[in-house]
């Protein structure tokens, strides 16, 4: 199986379960790491905004609440994650102001230079070819605009980050396979750090893409990383 097709398959298992696990799994500090991803986004207030592999729409209602008066397109290539997206919507988007567009984010249904800014969390680790993937978002940005990804990365310090790996890989598919539903989907997820590049190494394949005055920041003892790049 190819790793689009698997990748697909792993979250329509966990779709149902997906948010609740993640705030076990991250005691619900993930919402403040979403709260300053967006913070470097540095958007106008009338935005025209790009949430990519936005999954069941955590970031995608961070930037409404962030930013009443913005529009918001998620994308994601999971039928039930966007399902569930939509249904959050009925609860978190009173003013229809976002979308969700079954997409693939290698191959963006959007004309080039269509939005104000764009973000990822937590899912770069997940697409085929990441250069591929940073090149379509910086086609479909407006020049000048920010892409801002976050998603977790290896903390510089030896000893936090064995201590951060006893977590992620021994933690992550315990509690994840009793809580989310699916043991081989929580084992994939931790284990997709192994081949990711480190934040520097990410930060070259921003500028590989074409982005520039590309930086990051790091979070949580450097185990989450938020890199952004100007298009």
């Amino acid at each position: 199986m190819d790793k689009a097709l698997y990748v697909r398959e792993m979250f329509a298992a966990i779709a149902p379960r997906y948010d609740a696990t993640n705030k076990i799994l991250t005691a619900g500090v993930d919402e403040a790491w979403r709260k300053r991803a967006i913070a470097e986004l540095h958007a106008p207030d009338d935005a025209r905004l790009l949430d990519l592999c936005c999954g069941t729409g955590d970031l995608v209602f961070h930037l409404l609440r962030s930013k009443p008066n913005v529009t918001v397109t998620g994308a994601d290539f999971c039928t039930p994650m966007l399902a569930g997206a939509r249904e959050r919507a009925k609860r978190e988007d009173p003013r229809g102001q976002a979308e969700f567009i079954e997409a693939d984010v290698m191959a963006l249904p959007f004309a080039d230079r269509s939005f104000d800014g764009a973000t990822m969390g937590f899912s770069m680790r997940n697409v085929v070819d990441i250069v591929a993937t940073l090149r379509e978002a910086r086609r479909v940005l407006k020049p000048g605009t920010r892409f801002v990804n976050l998603d977790v990365s290896r903390a510089p310090n030896a000893l936090f980050r064995r201590f951060f790996n006893i977590y992620f890989y021994g933690l992550v598919p315990l509690v994840g396979g009793l809580f989310g539903g699916s043991k081989s989907a929580y084992r994939y997820l931790p284990n997709s750090l192994t081949n990711y590049p480190d934040a520097d190494a990410l930060s070259d394949r921003y500028r590989t893409a074409g982005f520039h005055d590309v930086t990051y920041v790091r979070l949580g003892g450097g185990a989450v990383a938020i890199h952004v790049g100007v298009a």
